[in-house]
């Protein structure tokens, strides 16, 4: 095992994954791909761009989820872990499968957050999209969600 993607979502607590994905990491050799898939900008899927503020407040979104990337990819640099930062636009599941081929990943380890009833049926559930797909051995590691 050479490559593991490690797909986070920087908006929750992503400790418990990454601690996980690194000792799987020293345990095989391997390298972290750590990714973030970032929302597309609105006029990608078809909207208006809206007034500056809001790309400006977008813009600054994506300079500060690309810098905390890095600086997990540093602090794993420092324990002498191989690490490299990814951050895409897209949606998720696609982008983390293309990713994940791209990379050639023998295994991805991503969290999921528990939702259940309706928030499950409305917002879905990234971690078990990415299982369906069936193309790479996934571990799964709950994540608690913030209230």
């Amino acid at each position: 095992m050479k490559n593991i993607l490690v797909p986070l979502d920087l908006k929750v607590e992503t400790g418990r994954v990454l601690d996980q994905a690194v000792e799987l990491a020293q345990a095989l050799s391997a390298k972290l791909w750590l990714l973030h898939v970032a929302a597309p900008d609105p006029d990608f899927v078809g909207y208006e761009a809206g007034p500056q503020y809001i790309r400006d407040i977008r813009a600054d979104t994506l300079r500060e989820e690309r810098a905390q990337l890095h600086r997990m990819v540093a602090e794993l640099a420092a324990s002498n872990i191989p690490a490299q930062p990814l951050m895409v636009m897209g949606p998720t599941v696609e982008t983390i499968l293309s990713e994940a081929e791209r990379i050639k990943a023998d295994m991805i380890v991503m969290g999921a957050h528990g939702r259940r009833g309706l928030a499950k049926a409305f917002l879905g559930s990234t971690s078990d999209d990415v299982l369906r797909a069936n193309r790479y051995p996934v571990l799964i590691v709950p994540t608690p969600i913030e209230p």
